[in-house]
């Protein structure tokens, strides 16, 4: 008798390439049994001919213990998501997993350590403009390392929120992800639309340093005409034995706080963006386009509020998530109801709504795979992401026939559907729509290697 089954589900299996229908027996948070045999469970879910798989892995996230964009992954399928990205993280990773340990959450999380928010103004590097000084840098080193040790998955850079930030700061910092075997996750150092400048140098950290690169949210980094010839950069490094990979989101309009540097008078005249292409989505000036008094009110009095630049070209986002080293993902980040971004709820239903159902641009499986083993590699998630016996019990239920995301601007957080069960340490996180268990997610350390760098 297991703890609980998922009966007569389309099982697919990213690892072995399989489809076949079947039944999941699950028994102490572990995935037990993988068969077409009749078994029984203390519990039982009714799969419904619905796909089962591996729990969405969210490579590129901002969920860092906010519940409610927690719960807003969960309803897309997600398991576990990745933190700290674009340089932005919690400084004490050990204080952040041991609370999780002890209490829980909504789905499991991993995360990485950020450079270019968090350690650069941690040991004094405040100007975004300025590198490092050795003595900053060595106390960002012991810091990097530090949080190695207690499970980081990855380093991160937001090279676009600290553009002063020195070559030296920067590859002393990858190595050190290099000895560890963990990833450097870069959102690149754009000062244009077109600069592709900022891709190479990107692509230079694993040449330098043999750490292995993912290029966050290629779409809203290159999505403005010149993704193919990013594919085409990231093609020849890979070419040459470099470990590229990247991650890319449904939407071309990209979120961030107005205060950043990006939102410099200078930086929006090289791009020539006008103010209206820039929508606000948090605060009392929530759902506005920008003028001069509202971008120079914001800017001086309320830096943190969030805005989306109205840009790019969609049919790049299909062309990305086609590369076989292309993960989904969300950008999600913490908003309050009725606020944000439409991919803090709609973006992996979109994925598989458009990428299999409506477009077939991927097969079923390929789509899966690249939300689901593809990350857990990258990430060097061993127990992740796999439909095998002895590994975590993290699977989603979802009808691909009938999978549909209903977030929009205006109504960023609208529930998707399609999505029947989430399973996550063996436990019924959600069913039906309804929550079940809001506390099944566990911390994601990383401990070991993935790879024997040679440096």
């Amino acid at each position: 008798m297991y703890d609980l089954v998922i009966k007569n589900g389309i099982l697919i299996d990213p690892e072995k390439l399989t489809r076949r229908k079947g039944n999941v027996g699950i028994r102490n948070g572990k995935i037990a049994a993988v068969t077409q045999s009749e078994i029984h469970g203390k519990q039982e879910l009714a799969a419904d001919d619905k796909i089962v798989c591996p729990g969405f892995i969210d490579i590129h996230g901002h969920v860092d213990w906010n519940t409610y964009c927690g719960e807003l992954s969960l309803r897309q399928g997600i398991t576990t998501t990745v933190g700290g990205n674009c340089g932005l993280s919690p400084l004490d990773i050990e204080a952040f997993f041991a609370v999780q340990e002890q209490e829980g959450f909504i789905v499991n999380q991993a995360e990485m350590i950020g450079h270019s928010m968090s350690l650069r103004q941690a040991v004094g590097a405040i100007d975004p403009l300025q590198p490092a000084t050795p003595e900053q840098l060595a106390l960002m080193e012991y810091a990097v390392e530090k949080a190695f040790e207690e499970g980081a998955c990855g380093l991160s850079l937001g090279l676009a929120y600290a553009p002063g930030s020195s070559d030296e700061e920067v590859f002393n910092l990858s190595r050190l992800a290099a000895r560890y075997g963990r990833v450097v996750a870069v959102d690149t150092r754009m000062r244009t639309e077109i600069d592709m400048y900022s891709l190479v140098e990107a692509i230079n950290i694993a040449r330098k340093t043999g750490a292995r690169v993912q290029i966050s949210h290629l779409v809203y980094q290159y999505g403005t005409g010149v993704v193919g010839e990013a594919l085409a950069v990231i093609d020849k490094a890979r070419a040459e034995g470099l470990d590229i990979r990247f991650d890319s989101g449904m939407y071309t309009q990209w979120a961030t706080h107005i205060g950043a540097v990006l939102f410099s008078e200078e930086s929006i005249a090289l791009n020539n963006w006008s103010l209206e292409d820039i929508l606000v989505i948090t605060g009392k000036y929530n759902g506005k386009r920008l003028n001069p008094e509202i971008y120079r009110d914001l800017r001086e009095n309320h830096p943190q509020t969030s805005v989306v630049v109205f840009t790019g070209i969609e049919e790049e986002i299909y062309m990305a998530l086609n590369h076989p080293f292309a993960m989904p993902s969300t950008d999600t980040g913490a908003y309050a109801p009725g606020e944000g971004h439409p991919q803090i709820a709609g973006s992996f239903p979109r994925y598989f709504r458009r990428m299999v159902g409506e477009r077939h641009e991927l097969t079923i499986m390929d789509a899966v795979r690249k939300a689901t083993l593809l990350p857990a590699e990258t990430l060097g998630f061993h127990s992740k992401g796999r439909l095998r016996e002895g590994l975590d019990a993290d699977l989603v239920v979802f009808d691909i026939k009938g999978i549909m995301d209903k977030a929009d601007f205006g109504l960023p957080d609208a529930t998707p559907e399609g999505i029947d069960f989430v399973v996550i340490g063996g436990e019924i996180a959600l069913a039906q729509g309804k929550l079940v268990n809001t506390r099944a997610g566990k911390a994601v350390r990383c401990t070991k290697p993935v790879y024997d760098y040679n440096i």
